[in-house]
């Protein structure tokens, strides 16, 4: 893939300018420059990674550590009573990279969530499927 138009990337690099909260050698931490609140912000790998599929297993945790030291620093810094963590892969994934949101949130702040259809399992579906969805994990 041809990472030049990857926003992330350049802000990797330098290229591109961002407000970054922290950096370390694994990963890097910036203000989304469209926030949904004020504070919220996008942690996405140092190397490029696509989507959660192809994050490497050795950066899954200091990935999630680093939300929770955010989401933290939200609080302290914001007065955040919690946090909004989510990661898009592929379809409403503006940005090839893999990136995780970690939005501040307060009660009543207005963000009313996702509005995703719901459905129903027939009798024994859902039995079925956590078997199936078992044996085809790796």
């Amino acid at each position: 893939m041809d990472q030049t138009g990857d926003v992330f990337c350049q802000i990797v690099s330098g290229d591109l300018e961002a407000a970054v909260v922290t950096r370390t050698d694994e990963l890097v931490a910036f203000l989304d420059h469209r926030p949904v609140f004020k504070g919220h912000v996008l942690i996405a790998p140092v190397e490029h990674v696509d989507t959660m599929l192809e994050l490497p297993p050795t950066l899954m945790a200091p990935l999630l550590t680093l939300a929770q030291r955010v989401a933290r620093a939200q609080q302290q810094v914001l007065g955040a009573q919690g946090s909004f963590v989510a990661m898009n892969n592929v379809v409403s994934q503006s940005v090839p990279h893999l990136h995780l949101h970690v939005v501040p949130r307060r009660r009543g702040d207005g963000l009313r969530g996702f509005f995703w259809p719901r459905t129903r399992y027939g009798d024994g579906e859902a039995r079925q499927l956590a078997d199936d969805l078992a044996a085809a994990l790796p």
